[in-house]
C-alpha cells in the first residue's frame, strides 16, 4: 500500500533531500525536515516558492502525481505586484505564450488576501506606491516556474507563491516546515 507524506515547504528550502549544486554554504533541503527513509518528492517547488509538497514511497504514484500527461490539478495562491484587470485574468485563463511554448488554459481569479497567512522570512517587499493583489491559479501542467512566468507575462510580477493543493491533497493548516502522513487515498 502506498504511503504519502504531505509537507509544507518553507520559502528558501530546496525540494530535494541533498544540495548537489552549491559550493560553500549548503542550502536547506527536505532532509532538514523529513527523516523517513524511502520517500521521494512527487514534483517540485522552486526554492522561492512555499506550500504543499507530496512525497511518496510508491514510484508509480510519484509518476502519476508529477507527470503532466496525467493533468493532476495544482492550485496556487499568488501575491502579485499590481492590480489584475479582466484582460490579464482572461489571458491566464486562455493560456499565454512563453519561451517554451503556449501554456494550457488555467483557472484564474482574484481573491481576498489569505487569512490566516504565516509570515515569510524574508518578508515580501512592500512599496507604498505600488498596489498588490492575490490570485488563485489552478494548472494542469508543469512548466518550469510556470506561474511566475505567466503572471509576469500579463504584467503582474509574482511577489509570493504558495501551493495549496495537489489533486485531492490540501495544505490546510499545516505549518511551514511541518509534515504529516496523508489519510486521503491517492489518485
Amino acid at each position: 500500500m502506498s504511503r504519502v507524506i504531505l509537507f509544507h515547504k518553507p520559502f528558501g528550502v530546496l525540494s530535494q533531500f541533498t544540495d548537489k549544486g552549491t559550493e560553500g554554504t549548503p542550502r536547506p533541503t527536505l532532509s532538514a525536515f523529513i527523516d523517513v527513509p524511502g520517500f521521494y518528492p512527487a514534483g517540485r517547488l522552486d526554492k522561492d516558492s512555499e506550500g504543499l509538497m507530496v512525497l511518496t514511497d510508491d514510484g508509480k504514484l510519484q509518476a502519476r502525481i508529477a507527470n503532466p500527461r496525467h493533468k493532476m490539478a495544482k492550485t496556487y495562491l499568488v501575491q502579485v505586484e499590481g492590480t489584475p484587470d479582466a484582460q490579464a485574468l482572461d489571458a491566464l485563463r486562455r493560456g499565454v505564450p512563453l519561451k517554451d511554448g503556449m501554456t494550457k488554459p488555467a483557472e484564474a481569479s482574484q481573491i481576498d488576501p489569505p487569512d490566516p497567512l504565516w509570515p515569510r522570512d524574508p518578508p515580501v517587499r512592500f512599496r507604498k506606491t505600488v498596489p498588490d493583489a492575490w490570485l488563485r491559479i489552478t494548472l494542469r501542467e508543469g512548466k518550469n516556474r510556470q506561474v511566475r512566468r505567466m503572471t509576469a507575462h500579463v504584467g503582474l510580477p509574482c511577489l509570493r507563491l504558495i501551493r495549496v493543493q495537489i489533486g485531492q491533497w490540501r495544505l490546510n493548516q499545516l505549518a511551514p516546515g511541518a509534515w504529516r502522513f496523508s489519510t486521503e487515498n491517492g489518485p
